[in-house]
């Protein structure tokens, strides 16, 4: 009996602090991630599910220092990072996080108009709609009435699970390929190195560790609750990248398999969904992208209104009301605006922004990486919950890794 309430008590403390580990990591599976998992399963059929095992490893360690960091210090990252490295370098920082993310945004909002363009709906008037229902959700809302939504739109992504067992793949083969890299050879292809870079920046996005920190201040969450919280964190990364490698193998099997090597549309992208829902296959696609586009296109901008307005000393928190943080509020509400408004331009690549603005991401990684390093490190902020060593191989080791896939991808597009 004993026992018994010894779990409830855990089951109760698991689901109070749930929600931004888990919000963060999902939001990876957004438009611009389904495209880019898409396109590698559907250009490299199961050659790239090697690189979810690293970096599930690597997003759970980046995830759980930024939440660390949260729950010790009470600040926000770009707050620490101004508070520590000074205005100028904060400022610079802010400035490249505000460009990298309007580039995110833009994707989200490709996403709506693919998705909804499915059903023969002009995006002149789908873009405009869900952009006033984004802001509608953040600033009309309270922080835990707009979590709760979000954290039911993060099961959506189970759709995708079905559609991997469905789609009939070489399991075996799936399965050898996820713990195997391929021949050296294919490591010489840019357009590998492209992939595998994209892959990384949709899993480990930077403004992920920004919006986790953020989060885990405003839902109050201390070193008290810190061993529940990385539950939170480690759940919501291990869910996120299943989800991912069965949008792989989804694609891997339909697409890949057929000859179709090339992702145009959300049309292409939705034939790998035929063998779990056959000719309502656009439908469920659309459903899926929309749902993904809208929620990101919430958490992005939000995410960015956090970073910049902590960084720069701005009153932040959806849980404050517009007048008393005004300047978060109108950069978040710029920020989709002119989000939706680049998507109205005709004849915009969709797919080819989506996945180009993950490959940003990859890039961008190791530089808000090294500077979370140089933070967590440091024995008079963080106390006893500093870095373990294992820690460190593991965060430094991605930060290395990605500069060198960054300089190899810069050398093949010279080349």
């Amino acid at each position: 009996m004993r026992l018994l309430r010894r779990w409830k008590l855990r089951l109760l403390l698991f689901f109070a602090v749930v929600g931004p580990g888990f919000i963060t990591a999902n939001v990876d599976n957004d438009a611009n991630g389904i495209f880019t998992y898409s396109a590698a399963g559907a250009q490299f059929g199961h050659m790239l599910l090697w690189t979810l095992i690293p970096v599930t490893v690597a997003l759970i360690v980046i995830q759980e220092i930024a939440a660390r960091m949260g729950a010790v210090t009470g600040k926000g990252l770009s707050d620490l990072i101004r508070e520590e490295f000074g205005f100028r370098v904060t400022f610079f920082m802010m400035l490249g996080i505000l460009l990298l993310n309007f580039f995110n945004i833009v994707g989200e909002f490709a996403g709506i108009a693919g998705s909804l363009g499915l059903f023969g709906l002009s995006k002149f008037v789908t873009v405009p709609v869900c952009a006033l229902i984004v802001w509608l959700i953040v600033v009309k809302g309270q922080y835990k009435s707009v979590e709760k939504i979000f954290l039911v739109a993060s099961f959506f992504y189970v759709t995708y699970i079905f559609a991997g067992i469905f789609a009939k793949p070489a399991w075996l083969d799936a399965l050898v390929s996820t713990f195997v890299p391929p021949h050296k050879d294919v490591f010489l292809q840019r357009g590998y190195i492209y992939m595998a870079v994209g892959v990384v920046g949709t899993t480990i996005a930077p403004w992920m560790q920004f919006y986790l920190q953020s989060s885990i201040v405003e839902k109050g969450i201390t070193r008290r609750q810190y061993k529940t919280s990385r539950l939170d964190v480690i759940a919501g990364c291990i869910f996120t990248d299943i989800v991912a490698w069965f949008i792989i193998v989804a694609c891997a099997a339909t697409l890949y398999a057929h000859g179709m090597h090339n992702i145009s549309d959300a049309a292409d992208a939705a034939q790998a969904l035929h063998p779990l829902a056959g000719d309502y296959a656009y439908i469920l696609f659309a459903m899926g992208l929309f749902n993904a586009s809208l929620f990101a296109a919430s958490i992005l901008p939000l995410s960015t209104a956090y970073t910049v307005c902590e960084g720069l000393g701005f009153e932040s928190g959806v849980g404050k009301a517009f007048s008393e943080a005004p300047v978060f509020y109108w950069l978040y509400t710029v920020l989709i605006v002119a989000g939706a408004g680049v998507i109205l331009y005709p004849n915009l690549p969709l797919v080819k922004i989506s996945i180009l603005s993950q490959v940003v991401n990859g890039i961008a990684v190791p530089p808000v990486l090294i500077f979370m390093l140089l933070l967590v490190n440091r024995k008079e902020l963080m106390g006893e919950y500093v870095n373990s060593r294992l820690y460190n191989v593991i965060a430094w080791g991605t930060a290395v890794i990605m500069i060198a896939l960054s300089i190899g991808l810069l050398w093949a597009a010279k080349g």
